[in-house]
Parts: structure tokens; C-alpha cells; sequence
């Protein structure tokens, strides 16, 4: 029911419990994300135990659940009142008053509208955000809710795509958007070793020649944020948060004395306005000095912020990646499948998976059934070192094998073609020499119709 009081619209309980309806699936939904309520299946239980545990779980859910409520009522309240930005401005004539209360009932936030009483189904899901960044308290959430936009007014994020931050060409060398996860998070790479570069470390933070600053860089972390967000989907199933990977390779570390202060600085940016929208912070490459100051800075951030991390030194990275990340969504530098402007596979080509024991050999084989064809294919190993081979074997068993490569070890994705004339198979044969250590294969093949070379020229 609505009332009206001192000219304002006053929505109560009975008037709001339409988030009822998509209640269920969302926590469903954020209870994936939380480790709160997993159980441990190494510990046995009674059933008095589980009976509590079921209670206690259930006063968890009802206890959100009334918080989402009472914060989808002081959002409403304040976008009414015209006070969600502040106190509204005195000494203005009532058309101006009317018209700044009209205006601030369209206000939105990474396209949904934050009016409860529309109706649209991103708003609750975005509230719960804030809520949860607060852990279900009301009021500081409503509060980071107020400081966002306060922030995003004085920063014009609502510009920043259309923004070109030229003077430097950080996209590509510094960070970038590339692929999705296993999940469907966007993926946005940081490459902090260009840096190390001194031209290229000047150029952004220290030259007074050059556009490149301090102010530039943040601009530059907080567009690439929002251009991940343009990906995100915040309705029931979508997927709404970004996987962040910091490669610390060739990185300078503490010499860098400019570039952690403006780490820093971007860190509390998105910790303080972009609440759970980080789902994971991958850090690959990790030298020791990172470990101690991310200790010393864990001080200055939230424990759900800190939760979000995870650590990969440089002999773990891609097996710490094809966790989260699919070989054919993975760059190949770093041991994924995925090539810039790649004419023969595109990530929807699925990698199959071979796992090899240790101290054997396994082997792959892609059959051509037809001759007049290029077969293509991609091999990854995870960690590598292994003895690779690949060759051609004809279907007439009267005919040469074809060697087609060799080599004792490598140490980077395999991607090669060959023309086949005639009915056979390429096998691959791959041994792992090393002792109680699996090696696990990912690769992919596809046929291409060719023409020799020799018709065209007759021709």
C-alpha cells in the first residue's frame, strides 16, 4: 500500500515484498560465491548438529532478506525526498524543486535504474552489492551507496568511455580486456612489467612533457572497469563480476615508488566504489617482495576484498589459470590456446583434455579420411617438459612416414599445419619424464579444404 505524507510518496513492507519473487534465485546465486554455509564433508555430523545448522542457515537467509527490504525502503525514500545525494538545495523555486525530484527518480548505476518501485529486476541484485561490500548493515551500506555516486559525479565516470587517454598507449602493454572465464566473468589483464620500462614508466608517471600522469592512470583503471561492467548482465542467471589477473613478470617491485602509490590509490577506488564486482584478483608471477606488501596492505582493506585474491608464482601460472580459465579463452603467453587475430580457431573451438602420468606417454591422433586438406592443430601441456613429436602417418602402410617435429622439450603453446594428399592421420606423441607428476594436455584440430599450390600455378 502507498500513503501519502508531507507530499511524499511512503512505501511499507506489505508494498515492497515483490522482491519476493526473485529472492530465492539470487541468494541461490550468492550463497555460490560465500563459503559461509558450505559444509565440510571431512566432518561427520549428527543430526541434531545438521538440524542446527539447518536453523541457523535459514535465520541467515531471513536476516538478508530483511535487510535487502529495508534497504530497497531507504534508497526509495531518499530518491523521493530528493536528499539520495544530499540535502536538497534551499532557496530554489518550487518548479526547480519538482523538476530536481523528477530528475533524481531516473537516476541509475551501470544502467539500472536504483528506484525500487520500478520494478526492474538489476536493481535488487545491484543493491545486494552494496549490501553485501557492508556485510547486511543498512546504514553503511546506504552510506557507500551515497559516496559512489558522489564520487562518480566528481570523477564524470558516466564519460569516461568515450574518453581517448592519449599521450600514452597503455591498451595492450599495460592492461587489457581479453576472453571470459570458465563462469563467464570477463577477464581484464594487468602487465605491470612494461612498466619497468624507463621511457615508458616516464611517459606515464614521471615526464612533465608528457599527458600521462597519475590522474591519467586512474582514469585509464576506472574505463577499463567500466568497459567490463558493459559486459556484465545484472539479471536473474547473468553474470555480474570481473576476473582481475595482475602479471607481476619483470615487474620492479618496490623501486617503483610512484607506481605503487598509484596501485594503491586504484585498489581503494574499485574496493570503495565498485562493491562485488571483482569476483576473483589473480596474481600470477608473484615475486617474494609482493607477498610482504600485500601482507602490510591487507591492512588498509576489507576482509571480502582480501578473500578475493589468489597467488600464483612463476612456476604454477598456467596451472593456477586453467582453474578459473578455459585453454581456449587463455592467451598463449600465458600457456592458453588464444592468439590475437586468429584466421584458424576462435574460442567457441573447444579444447579437448589428456591426462598423462608420470614417467609415460600418451598419444594423440587427428584422422584424415580424405586427401586435399590442411589439417590444423593447437597443443598446450601444463608445465611443460615433456619430449614432443609430431608426424604424419599414411593410411598405405607401403609409405614413409613424415616427420613433422621433434624436440626434447618445449616450453611454449604448439600451434602447426600440414597438407595431407593423401588418407593417413597426424599423431603427436607426447612423453612425461617426470616421476609422480601428472601432465595434464589440452588441444584441438580442425580440417581446412586447400588448393595446391602446383594447380594454381597450371592454372
Amino acid at each position: 500500500m502507498v500513503a501519502e505524507r508531507n507530499g511524499w510518496k511512503v512505501y511499507d513492507e506489505m508494498n515492497i515484498m515483490d522482491a519476493d519473487r526473485d529472492w530465492n534465485h539470487i541468494m541461490n546465486k550468492d550463497e555460490l560465491h560465500q563459503h559461509e554455509d558450505q559444509e565440510d564433508p571431512a566432518q561427520e555430523k549428527t543430526e541434531g548438529d545438521e538440524d542446527l545448522e539447518a536453523m541457523e542457515k535459514k535465520m541467515r537467509k531471513k536476516r538478508k532478506k530483511k535487510a535487502l527490504l529495508e534497504f530497497r525502503c531507504r534508497v526509495e525514500d531518499a530518491i523521493i525526498g530528493n536528499y539520495l545525494l544530499g540535502k536538497p538545495k534551499r532557496n530554489v523555486s518550487s518548479k526547480e524543486a519538482a523538476k530536481a525530484r523528477d530528475e533524481l527518480k531516473e537516476i541509475s548505476l551501470w544502467g539500472v535504474p536504483l528506484l525500487p518501485s520500478k520494478g526492474h529486476e538489476g536493481t535488487d541484485i545491484l543493491l545486494l552489492k552494496f549490501l553485501k561490500a557492508k556485510h547486511y548493515k543498512v546504514h553503511d551500506a546506504f552510506e557507500m551507496l551515497r559516496k559512489t555516486l558522489k564520487w562518480r559525479k566528481e570523477f564524470k565516470t558516466d564519460g569516461i568511455l568515450e574518453e581517448k587517454l592519449g599521450g600514452c598507449d597503455l591498451h595492450n602493454l599495460v592492461g587489457f580486456l581479453d576472453g571470459k572465464d570458465r563462469e563467464g566473468h570477463p577477464l581484464w589483464f594487468h602487465a605491470n612489467g612494461v612498466l619497468r620500462d624507463k621511457e615508458m614508466y616516464q611517459k606515464t608517471f614521471g615526464a612533465e612533457d608528457q599527458k600521462c600522469d597519475e590522474e591519467l592512470f586512474l582514469r585509464w583503471i576506472v574505463q577499463n572497469m567500466e568497459k567490463g561492467i558493459k559486459q556484465l548482465s545484472f539479471s536473474k542467471g547473468g553474470v555480474d563480476s570481473i576476473v582481475q589477473i595482475t602479471d607481476l613478470k619483470n615487474s620492479s617491485g618496490p623501486a617503483m615508488k610512484e607506481f605503487r602509490c598509484v596501485s594503491k590509490k586504484a585498489l581503494l577506488i574499485l574496493q570503495d566504489n565498485y562493491p562485488e564486482l571483482v569476483y576473483k584478483n589473480i596474481i600470477i608471477n608473484a615475486p617474494f617482495w609482493y607477498y610482504a606488501r600485500h601482507i602490510l596492505r591487507s591492512k588498509i582493506i576489507t576482509p571480502k576484498t582480501k578473500a578475493k585474491f589468489v597467488f600464483a608464482n612463476p612456476s604454477k601460472v598456467t596451472k593456477t589459470l586453467v582453474k578459473f580459465i578455459a585453454p581456449e579463452q587463455l592467451p598463449v603467453r600465458y600457456g592458453g590456446l588464444k592468439r590475437e587475430d586468429d584466421d584458424d580457431f576462435s574460442p567457441e573451438d573447444k579444447a579437448l583434455e589428456l591426462t598423462i602420468r608420470g614417467n609415460t606417454a600418451a598419444t594423440i591422433e587427428f584422422p584424415v579420411a580424405e586427401g586435399g586438406v590442411t589439417m590444423v592443430w593447437d597443443v598446450t601441456v601444463v608445465g611443460w617438459d615433456v619430449v614432443y613429436k609430431e608426424e604424419f602417418v599414411p593410411e598405405d602402410e607401403g609409405l614413409y612416414r613424415i616427420e613433422l617435429q621433434n624436440q626434447k622439450k618445449v616450453g611454449e603453446s604448439v600451434r602447426n599445419s600440414f597438407y595431407i594428399s593423401e588418407p593417413g592421420k597426424i599423431v603427436i606423441t607426447i612423453e612425461n619424464p617426470t616421476f609422480n607428476h601428472k601432465k595434464t594436455v589440452f588441444y584441438r584440430s580442425k580440417t581446412k579444404p586447400t588448393v595446391p599450390m602446383y594447380i594454381l600455378f597450371n592454372k
